[in-house]
Protein backbone atom coordinates (compact mmCIF):
# COMPACT_ATOMS: atom_id res chain seq x y z
CA UNK A 1 0.00 0.00 0.00
CA UNK A 2 1.51 3.20 -1.30
CA UNK A 3 2.70 6.18 1.44
CA UNK A 4 1.43 9.49 1.99
CA UNK A 5 2.44 12.36 3.94
CA UNK A 6 -0.19 14.72 5.30
CA UNK A 7 0.03 17.24 2.49
CA UNK A 8 -0.04 15.08 -0.14
CA UNK A 9 -3.28 13.48 1.17
CA UNK A 10 -4.85 16.23 0.38
CA UNK A 11 -2.96 18.20 -2.31
CA UNK A 12 -2.99 15.30 -4.68
CA UNK A 13 -6.76 15.15 -5.49
CA UNK A 14 -5.93 18.25 -7.53
CA UNK A 15 -3.19 16.71 -9.80
CA UNK A 16 -3.20 17.53 -13.11
CA UNK A 17 -0.21 16.33 -14.83
CA UNK A 18 2.57 18.36 -13.84
CA UNK A 19 5.48 17.83 -12.08
CA UNK A 20 9.37 18.86 -11.39
CA UNK A 21 10.17 16.65 -14.45
CA UNK A 22 9.69 13.29 -16.33
CA UNK A 23 10.61 10.93 -13.80
CA UNK A 24 9.12 12.52 -11.42
CA UNK A 25 5.55 13.24 -13.08
CA UNK A 26 5.86 8.79 -13.92
CA UNK A 27 6.77 8.14 -10.39
CA UNK A 28 3.72 10.32 -8.84
CA UNK A 29 1.05 8.98 -11.76
CA UNK A 30 2.58 5.17 -10.48
CA UNK A 31 1.84 6.12 -6.97
CA UNK A 32 -1.66 7.24 -7.96
CA UNK A 33 -2.85 4.58 -9.34
CA UNK A 34 -1.56 2.03 -6.80
CA UNK A 35 -4.08 4.46 -4.33
CA UNK A 36 -6.95 4.39 -6.19
CA UNK A 37 -6.43 0.29 -6.34
CA UNK A 38 -5.07 -0.45 -3.11
CA UNK A 39 -5.56 2.72 -0.88
CA UNK A 40 -3.02 4.64 0.94
CA UNK A 41 -1.32 4.54 4.45
CA UNK A 42 -0.31 8.52 6.07
CA UNK A 43 3.42 8.98 6.36
CA UNK A 44 5.26 11.16 8.63
CA UNK A 45 8.42 12.84 6.49
CA UNK A 46 9.19 11.77 2.86
CA UNK A 47 6.86 9.27 1.12
CA UNK A 48 6.56 7.29 -2.27
CA UNK A 49 6.25 11.03 -4.05
CA UNK A 50 9.12 12.03 -3.04
CA UNK A 51 11.35 9.86 -3.98
CA UNK A 52 12.54 11.11 -7.17
CA UNK A 53 11.93 14.40 -6.03
CA UNK A 54 15.49 16.68 -6.83
CA UNK A 55 15.20 18.58 -3.68
CA UNK A 56 14.85 15.74 -1.74
CA UNK A 57 18.59 14.61 0.66
CA UNK A 58 17.92 11.79 2.47
CA UNK A 59 15.05 13.00 4.82
CA UNK A 60 15.34 16.49 4.04
CA UNK A 61 13.74 18.22 1.66
CA UNK A 62 15.80 21.41 0.88
CA UNK A 63 13.12 23.52 -1.91
CA UNK A 64 14.51 26.15 0.63
CA UNK A 65 16.38 26.60 4.31
CA UNK A 66 12.84 26.42 6.01
CA UNK A 67 10.79 23.85 3.58
CA UNK A 68 11.57 21.18 5.58
CA UNK A 69 10.13 22.35 8.52
CA UNK A 70 7.35 24.04 6.94
CA UNK A 71 6.35 20.99 5.18
CA UNK A 72 6.93 18.97 8.25
CA UNK A 73 4.30 21.62 9.96
CA UNK A 74 2.06 21.36 6.75
CA UNK A 75 1.94 17.62 7.07
CA UNK A 76 0.94 17.70 10.84
CA UNK A 77 -2.04 19.95 10.18
CA UNK A 78 -3.03 17.94 7.08
CA UNK A 79 -3.02 15.11 9.05
CA UNK A 80 -5.08 16.73 12.55
CA UNK A 81 -8.09 17.80 9.47
CA UNK A 82 -8.25 14.69 8.18
CA UNK A 83 -8.60 13.09 11.81
CA UNK A 84 -5.54 10.36 10.67
CA UNK A 85 -2.34 9.80 12.39
CA UNK A 86 1.12 8.14 10.71
CA UNK A 87 0.33 4.34 10.01
CA UNK A 88 -3.34 5.28 9.42
CA UNK A 89 -4.64 3.47 6.29
CA UNK A 90 -7.55 4.92 4.22
CA UNK A 91 -9.60 4.92 0.78
CA UNK A 92 -8.94 7.54 -1.50
CA UNK A 93 -12.11 7.74 -2.55
CA UNK A 94 -13.21 8.52 0.80
CA UNK A 95 -10.56 10.62 1.47
CA UNK A 96 -11.30 13.32 -1.18
CA UNK A 97 -14.46 13.17 0.56
CA UNK A 98 -12.60 14.40 3.35
CA UNK A 99 -10.62 17.05 1.89
CA UNK A 100 -13.95 18.96 0.43
CA UNK A 101 -15.05 18.85 3.80
CA UNK A 102 -12.27 20.56 5.00
CA UNK A 103 -11.42 22.54 1.61
CA UNK A 104 -12.31 25.87 3.27
CA UNK A 105 -10.01 26.05 6.35
CA UNK A 106 -6.83 24.41 3.68
CA UNK A 107 -7.14 27.05 1.22
CA UNK A 108 -7.13 29.88 3.77
CA UNK A 109 -4.18 28.39 5.39
CA UNK A 110 -2.18 26.70 2.57
CA UNK A 111 -3.35 27.41 -0.69
CA UNK A 112 -3.32 31.07 -0.99
CA UNK A 113 0.16 31.24 -0.45
CA UNK A 114 1.48 28.20 -2.16
CA UNK A 115 4.12 28.07 -5.02
CA UNK A 116 2.70 24.75 -6.70
CA UNK A 117 -1.05 26.94 -6.73
CA UNK A 118 -1.24 27.52 -10.40
CA UNK A 119 -0.16 23.99 -11.11
CA UNK A 120 -3.77 23.42 -8.52
CA UNK A 121 -6.13 26.22 -9.99
CA UNK A 122 -5.45 23.77 -13.51
CA UNK A 123 -7.58 20.63 -11.49
CA UNK A 124 -11.35 20.52 -12.27
CA UNK A 125 -11.82 19.71 -8.56
CA UNK A 126 -9.81 22.27 -7.14
CA UNK A 127 -11.55 25.05 -9.43
CA UNK A 128 -15.10 23.73 -8.25
CA UNK A 129 -13.79 23.16 -4.78
CA UNK A 130 -12.68 27.27 -4.89
CA UNK A 131 -16.22 27.77 -6.56
CA UNK A 132 -18.06 26.53 -3.46
CA UNK A 133 -16.17 29.05 -1.53
CA UNK A 134 -16.47 31.68 -3.59
CA UNK A 135 -20.26 31.26 -3.33
CA UNK A 136 -20.71 30.58 0.24
CA UNK A 137 -21.96 33.24 2.67
CA UNK A 138 -18.46 33.98 3.79
CA UNK A 139 -15.13 33.85 3.21
CA UNK A 140 -12.74 31.20 4.41
CA UNK A 141 -10.97 32.63 7.94
CA UNK A 142 -7.51 33.70 7.25
CA UNK A 143 -7.35 34.52 3.61
CA UNK A 144 -9.78 35.74 1.22
CA UNK A 145 -11.24 33.40 -1.73
CA UNK A 146 -9.60 34.53 -5.11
Amino acid sequence: MPKLRGHHLICLHFYDGEGYDDGFIENLEGVLKRIAAEGVVAAEGPDDVCGPCPHRREELCTYSRTADREIREMDRKALALLRLSAGGKVDWARLRNTVETIFPEWYATHCYLCSWRSVCEKSDLFLEFRRRLKSSSSSPPGGEVG
